[in-house]
């Protein structure tokens, strides 16, 4: 790496000067939090007030918002997008190329294939593959059988 610091110009001409993170070479704008063992992949951007866990990976090109949080052990794959103020959750796998919006909250685990949305508000819980899905199992009626409880 040639520069520790970048400076990027946005579209209303506000100029911005990024910090490359010494693990992987990302831009951390300033009072973004960054654990030192977290990879931050080239070209991908952690905006003011976002926060990566110690251990998570990001891939190349992708872009986490203001005030997002990313947990410990989190993999994010190459161009994802992650919207301002969502969480995700510890050990988390989100596919390459998926879009993630504001606000959303993924809890601990969950896996997510590339190319997957997430639409502004929603949940993804432990245990579903789905977005906007509750987990299997969880809020489903129970009903007796003769003799017997079913699950």
């Amino acid at each position: 790496m040639s520069t520790k610091f970048e400076s990027v110009e946005d579209d209303a001409g506000k100029v911005t000067r990024y910090a490359r993170h010494a693990n992987g070479g990302g831009l951390v704008a300033p009072g973004a939090i960054v654990a030192e063992s977290a990879r931050i992949g080239r070209m991908t951007y952690v905006e003011h007030g976002a926060q990566v866990g110690s251990g998570s990976l990001v891939g190349h090109g992708s872009w986490i918002d203001r005030d997002a949080k990313v947990g410990d052990r989190t993999v994010i794959g190459d161009g994802v997008r992650i919207g301002r103020g969502t969480v995700i959750g510890n050990r988390v796998h989100v596919g390459s190329h998926s879009r993630i919006g504001s606000g959303v909250l993924i809890e601990h685990g969950v896996q997510l294939h590339a190319d997957s949305t997430v639409h502004d508000g929603e949940q993804v819980l432990s245990g579903s593959q789905e977005p906007g899905r509750s987990a299997p199992g969880k809020n489903r009626r129970h009903r007796k059988a003769k003799g017997r409880i079913a699950a």
